[in-house]
């Protein structure tokens, strides 16, 4: 079995990426001790791409995966079914053979019958890319933890779209009402792919007290109900060492460290704080 990598989900540092570039964001991971990159919200412009490969050569780093929608997400936006061949010379440019539709099309979260025509859909254009050796991956968010008849979405769409991989995402299992090790441990085999970020109970803003005392319960309940964050690795509630053994025995090739939102923190700071847990945790050779 391939060694298991600890990286870095780009879209955590996305602002730096299109301020400095990806030579000199790829140069601060490395000097963080992060050798392994999935690419996610940064722009794939030849002149990216082309800074992404000088990078990984001479920082001794490795694009774990790159990302594509399977049908524009924005006007004029990429995707795998405008912009295929392109995507595909991206993926070999940089020396990944593994590629992530990082969510569900818009109109899909809503409609079962959407799901259903994207699994249609999708089934078509993975088994393209295995023939271009490139395998194709999603990526999860708490929607897919709704049920229909019983049956969660995502259990639907490994069911349609058989060829897919999973990029499971811990945290979102996690808000999707969902457990982390029993769904990791469930889509064995399939899931190369595993985005790690902590979750977090915030404190209950003071405002929402006040609020709250003059009377708006209203208020005060909707942050009551709104304090679940993204969090640094060890300063949430979730079992990472056990989440990444059990990732590890399910065939897991890259945990990728990801944070949505640092609420104010630099973000490079928390990458450091993530990787200095999973150091704590003994996983420093796995970087």
């Amino acid at each position: 079995m391939a060694k298991v990598k600890i990286g870095v989900q780009a879209s955590t540092v996305k602002k730096s990426f299109e301020e400095v570039g990806p030579y000199e964001t790829l140069k601060k991971l490395h000097d963080l001790g992060y050798h392994s990159i999935e690419i996610s919200q940064v722009a794939t412009t030849p002149e990216n791409i082309a800074e992404i490969q000088k990078a990984t050569a001479d920082f001794g780093m490795e694009v774990a995966s790159m990302s594509a929608s399977l049908k524009p997400q924005v006007k004029d936006g990429e995707s795998l079914t405008t912009h295929y061949d392109k995507i595909v010379a991206d993926c070999k440019a940089v020396g990944t053979d593994l590629l992530r539709i990082g969510m569900l099309p818009f109109d899909a979260m809503a409609s079962l019958d959407k799901v259903l025509e994207f699994c249609h859909d999708v089934n078509e254009v993975t088994q393209k890319l295995k023939e271009d050796g490139i395998t194709l991956y999603y990526h999860n968010h708490h929607v897919e933890f709704r049920k229909y008849d019983g049956k969660f979405l995502l259990d639907i769409i490994r069911e349609k779209a058989p060829l897919l991989g999973f990029e499971l995402d811990v945290h979102w299992v996690q808000r999707g009402g969902a457990n982390p090790l029993e769904v990791i441990k469930d889509y064995k085999g399939k899931v190369e792919l595993i985005h790690l970020k902590d979750y977090r109970i915030a404190a209950i803003p003071d405002e929402a007290f006040a609020a709250l005392y003059n009377g708006d319960f209203a208020t005060f309940m909707t942050a009551f109900t709104d304090i679940i964050q993204f969090a640094e690795l060890g300063t949430g509630s979730l079992p990472l060492k056990a989440i990444i053994e059990e990732s590890i025995s399910s065939g897991a090739r890259y945990l990728l460290v990801e944070q949505d939102d640092t609420y104010g923190v630099d973000p490079f700071e928390s990458l450091k704080i993530s990787r200095d847990h999973l150091l704590e945790l003994g996983y420093g050779e796995l970087f």
